[in-house]
This record gives C-alpha cells, sequence and structure tokens, in this order.
C-alpha cells in the first residue's frame, strides 16, 4: 500500500506510542545456502532450487525422501553473482524426479535445505486460504469463530456500538452537507480505512477470478468457510459483493452536489495506535472528497458485476449497472477530480494524477457488458487499446489499464476478433519481457523492474497472473514455468528463505503491520491466518524498523518479519487478490499438468549467405518452430572439420558474422534452441568463402589524442591525422568504459570539442579515421580526461525519491546559501532514465526530452540568505528510478 510521505511519519508516530521499536541489528539471518519452495512443488512441472555458493565449477547436489534415502542426484549448473540478492548461485533442477510425497530435503556443498512435499494438494489448499483472508477482513460483520475458529473470531466493527463512532452515518472531512452508510467492504490493510481504488482492484480480481475460471465447481458454493456459503451462489462471488456493496454506498446520491461520483475513501480522523481492534477503535470516521479514479474504479466493478450478476441476481445486476452507468457519465462530465496527495491523515492518500488507464478500464468493462455504442467508440478510440497500457508495465491499483484488457481479452464482447488477438499477443510480449528478467536472476520473481518497492510481492503475484494468462493465451509451457517459479520465490525460494505466505512454509511470515494480527505487540492477539501475503521486500525502507535492521540491503533482502516494519510487512486486500488470482489460476492447472517439453525444435532452414565481404557476411533462415515451449533464440556455429564452435547467437532469423579472414572458405550450421533448453538438430550446412582483401588499403592510425581547454562539460581534443592512399573522409572518437565502446562524437578533421559532458567523470578517449572505401584505421592509442568539478555557489539541493509500482514521488529541498535573497528561482535537473513528472506541487513543473524545469509559484518566489524552500512532484519510469546528480538553480550549479 503506497502512502505519502506524511501518512508514513504518523503511522510511525503512532506505533512507537504502542510498541517500542527494537534497536538496530544485523539484517535478517538468511539460513540454510539451500532454497527451495518451502511448501511443495507441483507434479509435472520444473523443480529447481538455488544454492548460495562461491564455487566456479558445478557441485553435487542430493534428494533424499522422509526415510533419508537418496532417491535423485546431479551436479548444479553455476549461474555466478546475483544482482538483486548480492548472492553468488548455482541452479540445481531436480525435475526428473516426480514422485508425490511429503518431507523431501535437498542437500547441496554440505547444507540441507528446509523440507518441502512434491504434490498439487497445498496449491489446491493455498486457493481457498488466500481468498478466506477477504472474511478475516470484512468490516461491519462479526467474524465468527464457526468460520475462522477462536483465535481469530472478534465483534463486528465500525457498526456504531461504542467506543466505535461507526460507519453508518459518515460525514464528511471537507463539508458537503449530507452523511453517509458505509457500512461493510473489506478493511484495506493493516489500518482500518477502506479506500475506493485499492478495494476495486481487489473486488475486480475476485470477480475476475470467477470469470476467467475453468473450474467454478472449486469456488461454488460452501467452498470458502463464509457465512454465505449455502446461499447457492458461489462463493467467491459472495465474497465480492460484500465489497461491492460498500463501494455503492460510496457514491454520490441523487439531488446532492457531484451526484454520481464517488467518494475517494473513508478512514479514522487520526491514525490510530497499534494494536487496535476494529471494535475498540474510537476515532470519528470522515469521508473524503470524490475522485475521478474512485468514480471510474466503482464504475469499472459495477459493471462487471452486473455482467456476472444477471443471471444469478437480476434486481442486484440492475441496480449495479444503473450505478456504473452514473458514475460513468458523472466521471466524464469531472475528469479533473484528482485525489488530494496531502489528505493522509488517519489513512494512506492513494492519490493518482492520470486517470486515462481508469477510463479505458470503465469503458472496456460497460462495453463488455452493454455492447453501448459509445462505451466501444471510447474503448477503440483510447491510445490504451490492444494492450498499449502494457508499454508501461503490469497493473497495480494506480495504473488498470491491464484490467480492461484482460476482460477485453477473455470475455465475449463482439470486437474484431483481429484486436482480440493483438491484445492477446501485447500480453503476451509484456509477459517474454518478465521471463526475459528472471531468466538472468538467481531467485527468479517477474517483479518486472531491477528495484523492489512498496507491496513487491503483489507486485510479482499480479505479474504471475499475466504469465498465466499468456500460457491460456498460446499454450507455450514457458509461461506456466515463469507462474509457478513465482510462486516458488513467495514460498521460500528467495534470499532470505522466507515465505511470504503465513501459514505457508518452515519460515512463514507471522508478525505482519495489523492492528489486530498484532501477537508481536499483544500476545493476546493472533499472528497472520493463513494465507495472507506480506508485502514482502522494498529497497525504500519508508519505516523506522527496516530502516534501522536493513541499511544497505539488496532489493531481494529488504525484508524483516517485524510488525513494526509496515514499509515492508503490511498486507493489502489489493496484494492477496493478485495471491488469490494466481492460487486460483495455479491450482486449475496442477491436476491436468501437460508433459514436461520433451520435444526439441524443429531445424532450421539451410542458411543463405549476403553482403559477403573479405572480413564479414550475413546469413539468413527459414526458421524453427516450437508449438510447445517456443522458440527462444540461435546459435550460428562454423564448422571445421569434426569440431563446432559458437560464433554468434540470436533471437532473430539472421546474425552478422564478423572478424573473418580474407579469400577464406567457411561452413557454418544453425541450431535452434527452445524454452525448454532443448537445441534443436542443426541446419543443412552452407560453405562461404570471403571476398579477396581490398585493393585500397585502411588508413594510418591517428595519433595521440591530446586534450586542451577542459571545462566541467567539454573540451578539445586533437591527434596526429591519418593518411591514405585515397584519402581520409573523417575520424569517430570512441569512448571506452570497461570493454565496451561507444561512439561519442565524429569530426571531418584531426580536431573536435566535445560539449555535454559530465562534470567530474573520467573519459577514456581513442580515435580511429575513416577512408573514401569505407574503410577503419586501427584505434589510437587512448588518452584519459577528467572533467573539472562542476562549479558551485549560492544554493544547496536535496532530492529524494520514494518509488512505488510503475510510480514515485520525489521530494526537493532547495537552500539559499548565498548573502544575497532571491525574489525568484527556477530549478533545474536532468532525469537519467526514462522518467517522467507526471504532477507537481509548490512549483511550476514542466519537462522536455529528460531536462526538467521548475519555477517558483507566486507565494514561494522570495527566499531569503540562508532560506529554503520545498516542492515535489509525483512521477512514472519503467526499469530503474536512479536519481539525477546534477541541479542548478537560477543557471548556477548547487551542491
Amino acid at each position: 500500500m503506497r502512502r505519502r510521505t506524511v501518512a508514513i511519519a504518523a503511522a510511525g508516530a503512532l506505533f512507537a506510542l504502542s510498541v517500542c521499536a527494537p534497536p538496530a541489528t544485523a539484517a535478517p539471518d538468511p539460513g540454510s545456502p539451500v532454497k527451495v519452495n518451502q511448501v511443495a512443488y507441483v507434479p509435472g512441472l520444473p523443480k529447481q532450487a538455488t544454492i548460495v555458493s562461491s564455487a566456479t565449477t558445478p557441485i553435487g547436489w542430493t534428494l533424499r525422501n522422509a526415510a533419508g534415502v537418496t532417491v535423485a542426484s546431479g551436479q548444479t549448473t553455476v549461474k555466478g553473482a546475483d544482482t538483486l540478492s548480492g548472492d553468488n548461485v548455482h541452479i540445481a533442477d531436480f525435475s526428473a524426479y516426480d514422485t508425490p510425497g511429503s518431507g523431501y530435503v535437498l542437500s547441496a556443498g554440505g547444507s540441507d535445505s528446509y523440507p518441502f512435499d512434491i504434490s498439487a494438494a497445498p496449491v489446491q489448499q493455498l486457493r481457498k486460504d488466500s481468498l478466506a483472508f477477504f472474511y478475516h477482513q470484512r468490516s461491519g460483520i462479526a467474524i465468527e469463530s464457526q468460520y475462522v475458529g477462536s483465535r481469530y473470531a472478534r465483534p463486528a466493527g465500525h457498526v456504531g456500538v461504542a467506543p466505535n463512532q461507526g460507519d453508518t452515518s459518515v460525514p464528511c472531512r471537507t463539508s458537503c452537507g449530507y452523511s453517509l452508510d458505509v457500512r461493510g467492504g473489506w478493511y484495506d490493510a493493516g489500518d482500518q480505512g477502506k479506500y475506493v481504488v485499492n478495494g476495486g482492484i481487489a473486488a475486480w480480481q475476485l470477480l475476475n477470478i470467477y470469470e476467467r475460471s475453468t473450474d467454478r465447481a472449486a469456488l461454488g458454493d460452501g467452498t470458502l468457510a463464509i457465512p454465505e456459503r449455502a446461499n447457492g451462489v458461489p462463493d467467491v462471488l459472495d465474497e465480492a459483493r460484500w465489497e461491492v456493496e460498500f463501494l455503492l454506498r460510496m457514491q454520490v446520491p441523487d439531488g446532492r452536489t457531484d451526484a454520481g461520483m464517488v467518494h475517494h475513501k473513508i478512514h479514522d480522523e487520526n491514525w490510530t495506535g497499534l494494536p487496535m481492534r476494529p471494535e475498540a477503535d474510537p476515532q470519528r470516521r470522515l469521508l473524503s472528497p470524490v475522485s475521478t479514479a474512485a468514480t471510474l474504479n466503482l464504475a469499472a466493478v459495477a459493471a462487471q458485476a452486473a455482467r456476472i450478476w444477471r443471471t444469478i441476481d437480476p434486481a442486484f445486476s440492475a441496480r449495479a449497472l444503473t450505478a456504473a452507468e452514473k458514475a460513468y457519465a458523472a466521471a466524464k462530465s469531472n475528469p479533473g477530480r484528482i485525489a488530494s496527495g496531502s489528505d493522509s491523515t488517519g489513512g494512506g492518500a492513494y492519490d493518482d494524477s492520470t486517470v486515462s488507464d481508469e477510463f479505458y478500464w470503465a469503458a472496456a468493462e460497460l462495453f463488455t457488458t452493454t455492447g453501448g455504442a459509445s462505451y466501444r467508440t471510447d474503448v477503440t478510440g483510447s491510445p490504451l487499446y490492444k494492450g498499449a497500457g502494457f508499454n508501461q508495465g503490469g497493473f497495480y491499483w494506480g495504473w488498470v489499464a491491464g484490467l480492461g484488457d484482460t476482460t477485453l481479452a477473455i470475455v465475449p464482447n463482439g470486437l474484431p476478433a483481429a484486436d482480440v488477438t493483438a491484445t492477446r499477443a501485447r500480453m503476451a510480449t509484456f509477459a517474454d519481457g518478465l521471463l526475459s528478467q528472471m531468466a538472468t536472476q538467481g531467485y527468479p520473481a517477474p517483479n518486472g523492474g531491477t528495484t523492489y518497492n512498496w507491496g513487491s510481492s503483489g507486485q510479482i503475484a499480479n505479474n504471475a497472473a499475466v504469465l498465466g494468462l499468456a500460457y491460456d493465451f498460446t499454450g507455450l509451457a514457458k509461461y506456466r514455468t515463469g507462474a509457478f517459479q513465482a510462486l516458488d520465490y513467495l514460498l521460500g525460494r528467495n534470499p532470505l528463505n522466507q515465505s511470504y505466505i503465513a501459514g505457508y512454509g518452515e519460515k512463514a511470515v507471522r508478525n505482519v503491520h495489523h492492528r489486530f494480527w498484532a501477537n508481536q505487540a499483544d500476545a493476546s492477539l493472533p499472528t497472520a491466518p493463513p494465507g495472507a501475503l506480506s508485502g514482502g521486500p522494498n529497497s525504500g525502507l519508508q519505516d523506522p524498523v527496516a530502516q534501522a535492521q536493513l541499511a544497505g540491503c539488496k532489493a531481494q533482502k529488504c525484508f524483516v518479519d517485524d510488525i513494526g516494519a509496515y514499509s515492508v510487512n503490511e498486507v493489502a486486500i489489493n496484494w492477496n487478490s493478485g495471491l488469490a488470482s494466481l492460487a486460483s489460476w495455479a491450482a486449475e492447472h496442477t491436476g491436468t499438468v501437460p508433459p514436461q517439453d520433451t520435444t526439441p525444435p524443429s531445424a532450421p532452414g539451410t542458411p543463405v549467405a549476403s553482403d559477403v565481404t573479405s572480413t564479414w557476411l550475413r546469413l539468413t533462415w527459414a526458421p524453427s518452430s516450437d508449438p510447445e515451449s517456443g522458440v527462444t533464440g540461435y546459435e550460428v556455429r562454423r564448422v571445421s572439420g569434426s569440431t563446432s564452435t559458437v560464433v554468434a547467437t540470436t533471437t532473430t532469423a539472421s546474425a552478422s558474422i564478423t572478424g573473418l579472414t580474407p579469400a577464406t572458405a567457411y561452413t557454418f550450421v544453425v541450431a535452434a534452441r527452445n524454452g525448454a533448453g532443448l537445441t534443436s538438430a542443426a541446419s543443412a550446412p552452407v560453405t562461404v568463402t570471403t571476398a579477396d582483401p581490398p585493393a585500397d588499403a585502411r588508413p594510418s592510425t591517428p595519433g595521440l589524442p591530446v586534450a586542451s581547454a577542459v571545462t566541467a562539460t567539454g573540451f578539445t581534443l586533437t591527434w596526429a591525422a591519418s593518411t591514405d592512399d585515397n584519402g581520409v573522409t573523417g575520424y569517430e572518437i570512441h569512448r571506452r568504459q570497461g570493454d565496451a565502446l561507444s561512439i561519442l562524437a565524429t569530426s571531418t578533421g584531426p580536431s573536435v570539442t566535445l560539449t555535454g559532458l559530465t562534470p567530474n567523470t573520467e573519459y577514456i578517449l581513442m580515435v580511429r579515421a575513416k577512408d573514401t572505401a569505407g574503410q577503419f584505421s586501427l584505434l589510437s592509442s587512448p588518452v584519459t580526461v577528467r572533467t573539472a568539478a562542476a562549479p558551485t555557489g549560492g544554493c544547496t539541493v536535496a532530492y529524494s525519491a520514494n518509488s512505488w509500482g510503475a510510480g514515485f514521488t520525489g521530494s526537493v529541498t532547495i537552500t539559499n546559501t548565498g548573502t544575497t535573497a532571491w525574489t525568484s528561482w527556477t530549478l533545474g535537473f536532468t532525469f537519467p532514465g526514462d522518467q517522467r513528472v507526471t504532477q507537481g506541487w509548490s512549483g511550476r513543473w514542466s519537462q522536455t526530452g529528460a531536462a526538467v524545469t521548475a519555477t517558483n509559484e507566486s507565494w514561494n518566489g522570495a527566499v531569503p540568505a540562508g532560506g529554503t524552500v520545498s516542492l515535489g512532484f509525483n512521477g512514472s519510469y519503467t526499469g530503474g528510478n536512479t536519481n539525477p546528480t546534477v541541479f542548478t538553480v537560477n543557471g548556477t550549479t548547487c551542491a
């Protein structure tokens, strides 16, 4: 759950009043170096473990059953340094052993794993337990021992029974002239607030579990331990309806200002302490103002509910559809009602300045339910149509385009078949990107980036659900494997040997940040119930416990199982709905799992050579096919007698071969690889003779470059000119960084002036000449030049970023360190990646390319000597979110 900084500070302060944070200690013990899924590997699916070892050659592993008998053995594969964990790792693959049983132990390097099963049963149970989480989180109803046991039973919370002030008549935080009965729904997370944008995605995911299921009997009436278990309605729908009814109550009534719009959230007037049983909460409850995002969440979920309940409960279906259409119309009339980022007293802000994705999602649901022409136009006219939202990443509460895509991809809707196919293909492409990242990891998890943010476990579950969809769309085993690898990670195959799902595994999370599941703070209260998903590793460390214990942690190790570590160990309905979605899909893909792919790809076509020169040529070939795991790449091999040497690898059906000898015959073959790691038979060979060496000699090597006029951002480079029998046409200036070379500049003569360089940075430069025949000389000897330090004076800038999902909040503090007051100011900096400013405050923000500028507002332009001014923004990014390093104020570089 994302909170603004002020909310984090408040929550931390209140926690400190109730429970003393532990003193700083070492990072959590990572336990045995043999990391496994501590619960169960599913028969018929790949089974891998990660071994922490500095050995540079394979080591032996053994698999023992519960009786201690060795049933399988083999050698590890060396993976090497793993960036996300900081570990040196090997991979042990014991997929070939497939006998169901319990108490298996994997040993390697003299260490044992935690015990685990080979069985599909735990995944089936996880489907139920992950859904049971939502009954535990219900507001406005007693949680009864007959369903959860006496340990977890509690009276109804927030129904107006003292000391509760109740949710039966809740006024607006900002006066609106009315109060609403907003009983029911789910408590959002470890606090007891109820947030429409988080409840929206969570309710949608439960409804989607039913809508996409191929085994609805497993979700039927009587499958969950809830009060509605004998009403003739599938239990997963009963549970979702508890939240949908609450969402409907959050809509502004007819006849009131903003009728049809939806209040963003409802929670306590101030942050409550911890622990705090729901029925004991004495705080006044308040409605936050309406927002466009919340209104569209209701429109989407109510339209989805109307579709599903059309034959189950026609009256409820009609009521939901009326509310959905009213909300969508209201949102179109009020597209800019953005929730305030400062509304974070007593509950998280959940502000979201971009609502194009919510409009697309709501239109997709309304079109799918009604077939209405206007909704169809809004869907097909959106720039997010046909899966384009996945260009920005997966989905979470603040980016929901993928929810609309999912509905359009799986529910019959009347769109052109080609458009549905394109949507499915874009989702599969996103899944391919996840698999590519996972292939580089020692502990594979589809996090979608190199930074682990607040709620990483939920993001991993959501991304794994997309892998499951890609499998359903294509039948390719690689996607199924990736989805189950995500479960392996959540259930213990991670650097800390930590199961992030309560009640599952030898080292399962217990002390989540929660006001009722607070056993660590009060022994009379329970620990987290089975099936509750912890937020998981978070590089941001936005709470004092995590900061004290985890400073400097690697991304996948930024976790501690402590009730006070709310930025890594909270729970939330939208994370558990992601887990429930993944577990439900996995449960349906265990009993009838196809056999492992043992068939290699077809052989590629005979290579054809083109563009043959004296030292270079291109090969192309007819691609291979592999209906089970898909073709992942090709190897080009040079054949000489009985020796075959790989000279190039590629993911396409062509490759360039360089570094050849003139007038020499070469024989090449090509082989394909598939997603299961199998290699095809080699293609038929092709023999190619390179051309004779050119009559024109290449240029002579330029002289050693010499730098002059060195400044913070540039310098001039000169060198002795090259000579050539037919003339030199120009020069390339190359920069060397490690083993990599890149062209920094070009010149037509033996001199160049370089600009736009980074201050106080070392540049290793070499030059080569090019002649009229296109030939290059050898590179000159390198010269090393360090730019000057940036001049500073008169200002300092402090910058910090708090990331979540695909977004982040940037905070900037400017200090006037000079002796003269400013009457106005202009801040400038450049993002090192693809970050974008989406909304700013306390300044007028603009961005061109990567360059960002902020100028003062009318009320904060005057800054006295020694004074400061603070401003900030929300942003989006993909990949890494590296901080900018150089800041200017009024044209002066700041310290």
